[in-house]
């Protein structure tokens, strides 16, 4: 019989979801220098009216493990406040405000084993990720906390036209959070991001957006790419060095990035965020295809 645990999905509150109808959000900051790449230096305002979510501070919100760990039937639900299950990709907000967003961790900074949100299944839980039968694993530790942001999705039938005509990927959006403290499995995180990398995986678009949890004692410290250059040397160049070489042990060839092979700026990464947000507002809407991908 399969086991089951319940626990605390935030450390310190927790969000529920309420589809609404409502722009996303506006980008309003001009950036007086731009040494990497930018998303413009001019305003631009967002008026297109989107499926977002507004936060639901909920310190009953929950996980609810099902199986084993590292087993095929292992899998990770999530309770809203009324133990009914919902969806972390579909019914976790993603704006919370002030610049923050809700990032939930798949696979915690320095393990292996490959988690992700089960896109296909009901409910959409985290499992970890197989492969002819068998369980997946990275061929070394990942160094961050690795996730996806809800309410976002990358369009299989979209090219992008900054990174060399490539397809989205058909999955949420990835975020590799840098700050120090080990996240779980299910975990929500408040997190800000700070720059982007346009990775290309057998020729499909991979955005891995670089942001650090709002509770790490030095995000008050970083607040664009240059900060992250500066407060945490060289990470930008690992996570890309990472990200392209974690498959050539397996024998396969390393992967791509586009951009020029660089990381871009946090308005960048916010134009990705908003871009792959109103993706997904269509995909609930079903003014796209859904394909074999869970609306529920």
């Amino acid at each position: 019989m399969a086991t089951a645990r319940v626990m605390s999905a935030a450390t310190n509150t927790s969000v529920s979801c309420l589809l609404l109808k409502k722009p996303f959000f506006s980008l309003n900051k001009k950036n007086p220098s731009c040494n990497n790449l930018c998303f413009n230096n001019t305003t631009k305002r967002v008026s297109k009216r989107l499926f977002s979510c507004k936060s639901i501070y909920n310190p009953g919100f929950q996980i609810k493990e099902e199986g084993q760990p590292e087993t095929l039937d292992y899998r990770v639900y999530f309770l809203d406040s009324s133990d009914k299950k919902v969806s972390p990709w579909h019914d976790i907000p993603l704006h919370l405000g002030d610049g923050a967003f809700n990032f939930i961790v798949e696979i915690p900074k320095e393990s292996s084993a490959k988690m992700e949100v089960a896109t296909d299944e009901q409910f959409t839980p985290i499992k970890q990720d197989t492969k002819k039968g068998k369980l997946r694993y990275y061929p070394y530790n990942i160094n961050w906390n690795y996730g996806l942001l809800p309410q976002t999705w990358e369009d299989p039938s979209l090219a992008n036209a900054d990174v060399e005509g490539a397809f989205g990927d058909n999955d949420p959006v990835d975020v590799v959070e840098i700050g120090e403290r080990r996240g779980k499995v299910g975990e929500i995180l408040k997190i800000k991001p700070l720059a982007a990398l346009a990775m290309i995986d057998e020729g499909e678009l991979d955005w891995k957006i670089v942001a650090i949890s709002l509770d790490d004692p030095r995000a008050s410290l970083v607040n664009d790419i240059d900060g992250v250059e500066k407060h945490f040397p060289g990470t930008l160049t690992a996570i890309r060095d990472w990200f392209r070489d974690y498959k050539i042990p397996d024998g396969k060839p390393a992967n791509k990035f586009g951009l020029g092979n660089k990381a871009a700026n946090k308005d960048y990464a916010l134009k990705v965020i908003m871009e792959t947000n109103e993706s997904w507002a269509k995909l609930v809407k079903r003014s796209v295809p859904a394909g074999e991908l869970s609306l529920v």
